[in-house]
């Protein structure tokens, strides 16, 4: 087996790499978090469920985002699957500079602390397991302590190709095919 390199110049270029996974569809969710100097959150496309055993979620954070000091430091957060028609939010929580959490934004604390959207159809409690530096990012591993579920069904957020779409149960390709 070759190894792979390792060289960053031999590494595809940050257009080609962008162009390459803008066709590539992704969920959208909003993460909150407060480390006890306020809330902050940020909207990712990143999230994956990492192991059943123990269930584990991960999602990946840009060194730079104005939210990361506060997932750096916070012990719990609560990751918010967007259902379609929620682009709105996922916009407004990757918008720089601004009070993410004044109104128009709807949310409460939970009884230990953690600011949670309420509109969102399906919410996870999570204790952070594990921060891991890769790139200009750092991966988040966190356990799902506790779910808060609206509808049983919803569509979902999706982005892809630079936009949002929705998912639905008629989207789904046929067994056979």
């Amino acid at each position: 087996m070759t190894a792979p390199a390792t060289d960053p110049a031999a590494a595809l270029d940050a257009a080609t790499y962008r162009a390459i996974f803008r066709h590539h569809p992704a969920g959208v969710c909003v993460v909150t978090a407060d480390a006890g100097n306020g809330p902050a959150a940020l909207t990712a496309t990143s999230l994956t469920s990492l192991s059943l055993d123990p269930p584990l979620v991960s999602f990946a954070v840009a060194a730079r985002a104005s939210s990361w000091p506060t997932l750096r430091d916070a012990q719990t957060l609560v990751v918010h699957l967007l259902a379609a028609g929620q682009q709105d939010a996922a916009r407004h929580f990757a918008t720089p500079g601004i009070d993410r959490f004044a109104p128009p934004t709807r949310w409460s604390r939970l009884p230990t602390g953690e600011p949670m959207l309420a509109d969102p159809p399906v919410k996870l409690r999570c204790a952070v397991v594990e921060r891991l530096a890769v790139g200009d990012h750092t991966i988040v591993v966190a356990q799902p302590l506790e779910s808060f579920r609206g509808a049983d069904r919803h569509d979902g957020l999706l982005y892809v190709d630079g936009g949002f779409h929705r998912l639905t149960a008629d989207s789904r390709l046929s067994e056979s095919a």
